[in-house]
């Protein structure tokens, strides 16, 4: 690992990339990150994993088992490429809310689904992953993109996702991870603080937003324990899939 956190932990702060600062702020400073990278947030996606990403998307989407006039969940879902493959899996009849407690991501994901023609059947909620402001037992299918690393209780936003599914529902959590390949961790590293930084600076304009995004892909939990949160909130079949020799994992899970 390139570096380490700054300050020790303590139960009054968290992880803000290698930082830890106060649990009431971080929620705001991860506010100012994705507002800074919003208008490039797809481009760069594609600059930083070469279009890989969509790859990954694709695989959670082949996986969600979502039939046609059913009910998903998008949470922290950003700009939409999940919730635009959920909209057409569900059809019609179905429904998807894609949700973000991003004022600006959700604004673009708004835009990119009505330019995708696929608007009709998603919802757009602005809401925090920890506190998810619907009913019970109301989804078929809940995913998170990429988005649980930056929720500052991680198991309080696991607990609110299981309570909103329905039983025989599943969780699909594509996250950043430990790689697992031989020989990959090195070059991962160097790639992701070197180069990443520097895309953010020359594409975005924000070397430091993309600094924070590699330390907290860092901070994140690996695969096993991510598995076993997952399974203390109350899911069954807890299982892993590693992508791309485990710099990304898709974790399922499900509520009977």
């Amino acid at each position: 690992m390139t570096g380490t956190p700054e300050q020790p932990a303590t139960s009054d702060t968290v992880d803000f990339g290698y930082e830890r600062v106060a649990k009431a702020e971080k929620a705001e400073r991860v506010r100012a990150v994705f507002d800074s990278v919003a208008s490039r947030y797809d481009i760069m996606n594609d600059l930083m994993s070469f279009g890989v990403h969509r790859l990954w998307k694709r695989f959670l989407l082949s996986q969600t088992g979502l039939k046609a006039g059913q009910r998903a969940l998008d949470v922290a879902g950003g700009t939409g490429d999940l919730s635009i493959g959920m909209s057409r899996q569900v059809g019609a009849s179905g429904r998807v809310v894609l949700s973000d407690i991003n004022e600006q991501m959700l604004a673009h994901g708004r835009d990119r689904l009505l330019d995708a023609g696929v608007a009709g059947n998603v919802e757009f909620v602005q809401a925090n992953a920890e506190a998810l402001p619907f009913a019970d037992q109301s989804f078929d299918c809940v995913t998170i993109g990429f988005g649980l690393r930056n929720v500052t209780d991680k198991a309080a936003a696991i607990a609110s996702m299981f309570r909103v599914l329905k039983p025989g529902g599943q969780l699909m959590i594509l996250e950043f991870s430990k790689p697992v390949a031989p020989g990959l961790g090195p070059v991962y590293d160097t790639y992701s603080f070197s180069v990443l930084p520097a895309l953010g600076r020359l594409v975005a304009g924000d070397a430091d937003s993309y600094r924070y995004l590699a330390e907290s892909i860092r901070m994140f939990p690996d695969q096993a324990t991510l598995a076993s949160m997952m399974t203390t909130a109350g899911f069954d079949g807890v299982r892993y899939h590693n992508l791309t020799g485990g710099i990304v994992a898709l974790h399922r899970g499900w509520r009977y």
